[in-house]
Parts: C-alpha cells; structure tokens; sequence
C-alpha cells in the first residue's frame, strides 16, 4: 500500500503557496536562507525546475515548522526530484561541460538527503511516522510498534484507521470492513479518501456480501473512481430491477452521509437480502 493512500493521500503544493504568500522568487529564498542549501540543487538548470522548486518552498516550510508531517512530505518531494534527476543525468547537454557533472552531484545529494530524512524520522514514535517507516520503507519495527498502537488514541483517525486496514486486507477481511467504517465515520465533511470506498466494493464482494459491494461501488462511481462498467455490474451482480433501485437509494443516502460527515456503519440497514 502506497503512502498516497494515507495520506493517505494527493500532494499539493504548500511550497508554491509559500512563494506567492512571502511574494519572492526560489533565487531570493535561496540567498535569503542559506539553511535550504540550495547550492547542493542543479539550480540555472531548466531540467528538473518543477521538483526542485516544489523540493526547495517544502524544505523551507519543514524549516518553519519541522513537525513529521512535514518532514514525511518533504521525504515525498525529495524522491519525486530523485526521480526526474535520474531521467536528466542521462541526458548529454550541448555546450555546457559542467552542467552533467551538477546534476550528478544533484543526484548523489538527493540519495543522501532521502538518507538524512529517513534518519530523522527513525527518532520519532508518532503513529504517522511509523507507519510510513514500515509502508514507504520496509521498517519491520516500525510496523511492529504501530500495530501495537490498534486501540490507542494515536490512531483514532480517519488516516491512521485506514491505514491500519490496509494491514489487513490481505489478513482478515471482515476486520478490515470494521476498520474502512470506523475511518469513514472519523471523516470530516469534504475529505474522503476514495481507496476506501474502492477497498470496501471489492473486501465485501470478496465476503460474499453482495448487495453491500453494489453500494460501495454506486458511492465511489459517484466519486468518479470506476468500480466496473454498467454491463459488467450487471454481470457481477444480476438483481431485479426493485433490488437496484432500493439498493441505488441507500447508496445515495450513504453518499450524502459522507459528504456531511455523518457517516455511521448503520445508514446501510442490515436487512439487505
């Protein structure tokens, strides 16, 4: 399971946010605060502009307030700069001999700057933390110790809940069901995290629980995430005509509970058969 999903979770761009809130260019952060270290970056050169200015406003966010949040995010905008680095440290530039060897010494800062940030976040015990250690990472401690966290406060969170589901996916696919509601019942209004309404279509197709994956697949078709084509849900699915439209409205009452924030596990009645 991807950290995306905890994040689940889209990245936006907080750092150009940041440019246009302090009104001044990446040219004049750089010189203006040597602590971003801005010289180690392939700077002047138009090959990887987009992720290293994203890499470098975050980086000064993570120096304003270096929770582990932001130190997670940053590790996030540091990987995607590696990336693009990898692609342009191929590419042969035309007259310019010392532009190569920049963003070769880019790169190999980039590797030791994921390094750096995987060392600082080793020190902190926050569920977040941990479990972008053991998912991002391959921590084993790391995802010992969260799990260990099931039950606690530190996990009575939309993300947190989801994440701990995804441990289960695989393992337990009714506790995984509980844990998907419990994050939906955490969520607040306007903030939900579609891999759960894919997750729960297909966990509850997968128990058998037929009319309870249709739902979640209409709720998530309304949240533009394709579960299956109509033709193959009538496949999958085959129920009368009644069954769909009573099975159709509670997907739309599920739907405006979400949206609301007012999801419980019990707007989906019991008696669904």
């Amino acid at each position: 399971m991807k950290f995306s999903k905890i994040t689940i979770m889209t990245l936006t761009s907080l750092s150009l946010a940041g440019c246009f809130e302090f009104n001044q260019n990446t040219d004049q952060l750089c010189e203006g605060t040597p602590e971003l270290r801005c010289e180690l970056l392939n700077m002047n050169d138009g090959q990887c502009r987009l992720p290293r200015t994203d890499l470098i406003w975050h980086r000064y966010e993570v120096f304003k307030d270096p929770s582990d949040a932001n130190v997670i995010q940053e590790y996030e905008y540091a990987r995607l700069y590696r990336r693009c680095l990898e692609l342009a440290a191929q590419i042969q530039p035309i007259d310019q001999s010392n532009l190569k060897q920049r963003r070769f010494n880019a790169l190999m800062h980039s590797g030791e700057e994921l390094e750096r940030i995987v060392s600082q976040l080793q020190k902190s015990r926050s569920a977040e933390t941990l479990y972008f250690l053991w998912s991002q990472i391959g921590d084993d401690q790391a995802r010992r110790e969260f799990l260990q966290m099931e039950g606690s406060p530190q996990l009575e969170t939309a993300d947190m809940q989801y994440a701990l589901a995804t441990f289960y996916t695989n393992r337990n696919h009714v506790k995984t069901v509980e844990l998907l509601y419990k994050a939906l019942e955490l969520t607040p209004a306007g903030s939900v995290n579609t891999e759960i309404l894919k997750t729960l279509a297909s966990t509850q197709y997968r128990l058998d629980n037929r009319e309870e994956a249709y739902i979640w697949a209409m709720v998530a078709k309304e949240y533009d995430i394709a579960i299956a084509s109509d033709q193959e849900i009538q496949l999958l699915y085959g129920f009368t005509q009644d069954k769909y439209r009573r099975l159709n409205n509670i997907a739309d009452s599920v739907e405006d509970a979400i949206d609301s924030g007012q999801f419980n596990k019990r707007t989906i009645p019991a008696d669904l058969k």
